[in-house]
């Protein structure tokens, strides 16, 4: 068996079954700044970012829902955000980034974590955007920041992206960025007193040069408006 294909057995394979050698040099990020042309990613600081974070998460034209499939949040007051990011600070895994709205301001969070070197995969998560930041060109570009610095910079062979399996938008998120489905895990994890079965996404290597050339098209200034709108949408292949 094998010398035959296996898809009987794993029916959303989008590639061979492979035993093939390989060796992996990734790197583990670094506790820098990550810059674009519309926006930037910063690594969480308490101090720096923490006042203009509760604000823009928890004004009143922030939904609750922003924080509905989160491990934490929302905060009580200030004091309670800036302490959970003060914590978030130290930890190696995940490592924390500030991202920026059109106006300079930290207005959301996302993560590089469950890092692998060895095996060459790393995960994209702890992502949350304040009404501000949701759905604006910032917002793409800096998590396509996060996908070119895995691949190009770091050399994963493996991103991944995982969400609660009910949530629809981050779902529609990972099919946008050109991320593919992989399966389901059920009764994965307990959040909130909740249980979440895990949705699991994926981009291979080889999968993302076509895809940083779209974001790369896509990112030119020539597509967006005096207001920031796109002329034309994002049209990422995915192999699913």
């Amino acid at each position: 068996m094998t010398d035959q294909r296996m898809d009987q057995f794993d029916p959303l394979s989008r590639h061979d079954l492979s035993k093939s050698p390989v060796e992996s040099a990734a790197l583990l990020p670094k506790r820098s700044p990550i810059k674009g042309r519309w926006t930037s990613l910063e690594p969480i600081d308490a101090e720096r970012h923490g006042a203009t974070l509760y604000r823009l998460s928890h004004e009143p034209e922030a939904n609750p829902e922003l924080w509905e499939f989160m491990g934490y949040g929302p905060f009580e007051n200030e004091k309670a955000m800036r302490r959970w990011l003060e914590d978030r600070m130290v930890l190696d895994d995940p490592i924390s980034y500030a991202l920026f709205d059109a106006a300079g301001r930290a207005a959301g969070m996302a993560a590089y974590l469950r890092m692998s070197p060895d095996h060459g995969s790393i995960e994209m998560g702890h992502i949350w955007l304040s009404p501000c930041l949701q759905r604006t060109r910032e917002a793409t570009e800096a998590l396509y920041l996060m996908m070119r610095h895995a691949f190009d910079d770091l050399g994963y062979r493996r991103l991944e992206w995982k969400c609660d399996a009910v949530n629809a938008a981050s779902r529609r998120t990972a099919r946008r960025l050109g991320f593919s489905y992989e399966g389901t895990f059920y009764r994965h994890l307990i959040v909130k007193g909740l249980n979440r079965d895990t949705a699991w996404y994926a981009m291979l290597e080889e999968e993302w040069p076509a895809v940083r050339s779209v974001f790369e098209n896509w990112l030119r200034p020539e597509n967006f408006d005096d207001e920031g709108r796109q002329r034309s949408p994002l049209a990422v292949p995915r192999e699913d």
